[in-house]
């Protein structure tokens, strides 16, 4: 909703936004000094992104009419924010959502390797060390379908927001 706001903070999250999850573990832990609020910290940082952009490009996509009749009707910003533009840039936030979550799900299989202990990254790897191929592809395979269920409730969610004019 602030063109300034989103020049000046836009260059920032060009450059944060492709820094790999193995470049950011490092950092946390050190940091931190805790691996698990550093694997949580990993998974935010590296999955926020897509929902930052997202919002923002559905923020500024609302329509000009739209925006002008609550300015006619003298809509304070709050209620405006929250009648206006948030009902027309929900479907872009849920897609911003579906696309972090997939990349949450990605980082914490990761970070569960790096971090270990607990976990089905940890269980990934803890098979593959003791030579158990079969393990290692079950749990591929359950975390590819806990994935895609994932993805389908969101899915489901951004149905049920999207209008058709």
């Amino acid at each position: 909703m602030s063109p300034l706001l989103y020049q000046t903070l836009n260059p920032f999250i060009q450059v944060l936004k492709p820094i790999s999850p193995l470049a950011w573990m490092p950092i946390a832990l050190y940091t931190i000094k805790d691996s698990t609020i550093s694997a949580i910290f990993v998974i935010f940082i590296c999955s926020i992104w897509p929902m930052l952009v997202n919002t923002a490009f559905g923020v500024a996509g609302v329509r000009k009419d739209w925006l002008d009749v609550a300015r006619t009707l003298e809509v304070n910003p709050l209620r405006k924010a929250f009648r206006v533009v948030l009902p027309a840039a929900a479907p872009t936030i849920i897609t911003g959502m579906r696309i972090s979550m997939g990349i949450a799900w990605l980082v914490i299989v990761a970070a569960e390797m790096l971090v270990g202990g607990t976990g089905i990254g940890y269980f990934v790897w803890n098979e593959w060390n003791n030579l158990s191929l079969n393990n290692v592809i079950f749990a591929v395979l359950m975390i590819g379908l806990i994935g895609m269920l994932l993805d389908l409730m969101f899915a489901q969610l951004q149905r049920k927001v999207t209008y058709v004019e």
